[in-house]
């Protein structure tokens, strides 16, 4: 390890107790108490919440007590509690926060395979499209 690596993970340990939200690799939001971090930069969440956005508006999973592998962390950061009564979005339950994300999933998708038709159609594909047997 060397020493940037030791830096970097030291000042997480500024960030034990407070409120942090967590950008996930996969996309995900976890917002929750830092409770422990280690040398590898993995962390404990205490009472943390996946919040999942649609459009303006958004819904909370509660979780609990996560743990997650440092190497899946693309952004952490401290909650203002003061600004964070302020947000211009509106929470709705988890049911239909998790349609809305659903419906917003299968229009990507949609786009997506229309997209990959019109590319199709003039001779191009996607390498998502491509078969083993196209590869080689």
């Amino acid at each position: 390890m060397n020493k940037l690596d030791l830096e970097g993970t030291a000042h997480l340990l500024d960030e034990l107790d407070k409120k942090l939200m967590v950008l996930l690799r996969d996309g995900r939001t976890l917002i929750g108490y830092l409770r422990s971090v280690d040398q590898f930069a993995n962390l404990v969440l205490h009472q943390t919440i996946e919040r999942i956005h649609v459009g303006k508006e958004y819904g909370d999973i509660p979780r609990g007590v996560f743990i997650v592998r440092g190497e899946n962390v693309v952004l952490l950061g401290e909650i203002d509690s003061t600004r964070e009564v302020e947000l211009p979005l509106t929470q709705v339950s988890v049911d239909d926060i998790l349609d809305s994300q659903r419906k917003e999933q299968e229009l990507k998708q949609e786009k997506q395979r229309l997209i990959s038709k019109a590319l199709k159609e003039r001779g191009l594909h996607l390498m998502s499209d491509l078969t083993h047997d196209d590869m080689f």
